[in-house]
């Protein structure tokens, strides 16, 4: 389990067997296991239904133009965020029906020490809502002066689902009222 994703301010976001996680998010299923702690800024899985939408790997670039506005890992990590939210709004989708982030960043310990900022801007981009996420330290991007990539998948509700977040705890002897 990797706790140095995007919130990191200390504070668990959801309890273990919550039933939403924010006010009008989508048909997302938070699987949460009993007796697990439950994670900072991330779930660790998410169940959805309806129309699924795949981004390929965002990064902090200006996609119109291609130019990257700062070396700067988070000011990148903001702008690969917004290029997320670009697509997902092309899509129909909303931030809220992310079900999965997947970030790949060139430096630890840049990343480590920029995590507050990072946060900030994951919160004035995505909100409070907290998908499944993993997050990988890798050699290089292909571009080379990009610090960050992320992938993302975001589920839209088919009709009918509602607009709910549930949680789940698995394999307990005591039924889901969710």
């Amino acid at each position: 389990m990797n706790r140095d994703l995007p919130d990191g301010d200390g504070t668990p976001q959801t309890p273990q067997g919550s039933e939403q996680r924010e006010a009008g998010s989508p048909a997302l299923e938070i699987i949460q296991p009993p007796g697990w702690p439950v994670p900072q800024g991330y779930a660790n899985a998410v169940a959805a239904s309806g129309r699924q939408i795949f981004l390929a790997g965002q990064i902090g670039w200006d996609p119109v133009t291609g130019v990257f506005a700062s070396d700067d890992l988070a000011a990148q990590t903001a702008q690969a965020l917004e290029n997320v939210a670009t697509l997902l709004q092309a899509a129909g989708a909303e931030p809220r029906h992310l079900t999965r982030l997947t970030w790949y960043v060139t430096d630890r310990a840049e990343y480590l020490a920029a995590r507050p900022t990072i946060g900030a801007a994951y919160r004035a981009v995505i909100g409070r809502h907290y998908p499944a996420m993993s997050l990988l330290v890798v050699h290089s991007l292909l571009e080379q002066q990009a610090k960050v990539e992320i992938e993302a998948t975001a589920v839209i509700p088919a009709p009918g689902d509602g607009d709910q977040a549930h949680s789940r705890r698995a394999h307990t002897d005591k039924p889901d009222d969710s």
